[in-house]
């Protein structure tokens, strides 16, 4: 039997999405006991990124070019940029909402199920497995123009209504779809990820020192591996640490990974405002042992954010032995389990004292280290894979 896993990604643009369609990769090409071939979707000019973690019944299956599009909007943008700016807000909110249609390459393929590893998708014949990460455009419209919400809601249901099943990370994400958009129960499945990461070779001191230096980082600081976008809560950190500087006279280091995009220019205007520059560290995207690296030389990791589908880092860091103080949101706590100080990501005074109490007590952090380690093993992508084939078989008819 033949899998499709749509992976028409651009790596460096998707944050965890991107994740887990590498978690994908790399648990179903560790199940040798079947007879399955897993074929993965891709940019036929930009699937560099998955290839390494492709091996066993796995391969690529070359879509379309992407190059072509990204060009056309990279000479508008340059060209243009105020009228691209303005069209991208307000123009592009009067066009109508097309569902995609199949080009034709999967049905070719022979694949007997599509599983859609992220938000978009297309319409086929062919049984399918549809994976909404999150629906935060519900719980925070203002963070999405009218164009995206519009889209996000004519596709996610478009999808969820095609789809034979519907896939999430946590118990909290099924209640939320079944919520929403009226899914029944037995129709939504809860499949865990799991960090990615220890499909690289473990970081040695010389790398970690290397990755130091490259980055011109202080020997003591808190990390926060995210993208910049409103919900991740960057704005609320800053707050937490303009708290901890006036009430405990103390201004930590803070690392934080991910690309930079639209919002940026909020969060650095908030950092110089609050007189933060020389302790606010921002890398941009950094490459997989980077992080790794990043993640056993912090003090501790945290993670404000608002709203997520999984909240992936907090298993990174579970795994490569870094404390964890993070939100209380969504479906946080319940990944997080025993092995985590939580926090309302809504109230700074709350936040910085999480992170004072995390900074000060070594014993604290030792203790949750052991915790941490001894979660992550409930999460592996060879689990993951084993859950998903037994669904894929299951859509297919195929036992």
């Amino acid at each position: 039997m033949r899998v499709c896993l749509d992976a028409r990604l651009i790596s460096g643009q998707h944050g965890g999405v991107e994740q887990v369609a590498i978690g994908l990769a790399t648990g179903l090409s560790q199940l040798a006991d079947g007879n399955e071939e897993y074929l993965f979707l891709t940019y036929a000019d930009a699937n560099d990124w998955l290839r390494p973690y492709l091996s066993g019944s796995c391969r690529l299956l070359p879509g379309p070019l992407f190059a072509q599009e990204r060009q056309w909007k990279e000479n508008l943008v340059r060209v243009f940029p105020k009228i691209y700016a303005l069209w991208n807000r307000f123009g592009t909110a009067f066009q109508t909402i097309n569902v995609p249609k199949s080009d034709g390459i999967v049905e070719k393929s022979g694949a007997a199920v599509v599983h859609f590893t992220n938000q978009s998708g297309f319409l086929t014949d062919i049984p399918s497995i549809y994976q909404p990460h999150d629906l935060q455009h519900i719980y925070f419209p203002d963070f999405f123009n009218k164009r995206t919400r519009m889209l996000r809601e004519v596709l996610y249901r478009a999808f969820c209504k095609q789809a034979a099943a519907v896939a999430v990370m946590s118990y909290w994400g099924k209640q939320d779809l079944i919520k929403h958009y009226g899914l029944a129960p037995d129709k939504v499945i809860v499949v865990p990820g799991a960090s990615v990461l220890s499909a690289n070779s473990a970081p040695s001191i010389d790398e970690i020192r290397a990755v130091q230096h490259k980055y011109s980082l202080p020997d003591d600081f808190v990390f926060y591996p995210a993208q910049t976008w409103a919900h991740k809560n960057h704005l609320g950190l800053l707050q937490a640490l303009g708290i901890l500087r006036e009430h405990h006279n103390l201004t930590m280091h803070v690392v934080c990974s991910g690309k930079q995009n639209d919002f940026f220019p909020s969060i650095e205007r908030q950092i110089r405002t609050q007189g933060l520059v020389a302790h606010m560290h921002f890398l941009g995207f950094i490459t997989p042992l980077e992080l790794r690296c990043l993640y056993r030389s912090c003090r501790f990791m945290v993670f404000p954010s608002k709203f997520e589908g999984f909240g992936l880092p907090i298993i990174e860091a579970f795994s490569e032995g870094a404390p964890v103080a993070c939100s209380n949101a969504t479906c946080l706590p319940e990944i997080a389990g025993d092995a985590a100080l939580l926090f309302d990501p809504d109230d700074p005074e709350e936040i910085a004292e999480t992170i004072y109490r995390l900074w000060m007590d070594e014993t604290l952090r030792q203790e949750l280290i052991g915790r941490g380690r001894k979660r992550a093993t409930w999460f592996s992508w060879e689990r993951t894979a084993h859950i998903f084939r037994a669904h894929y078989r299951r859509i297919a008819g195929a036992f």
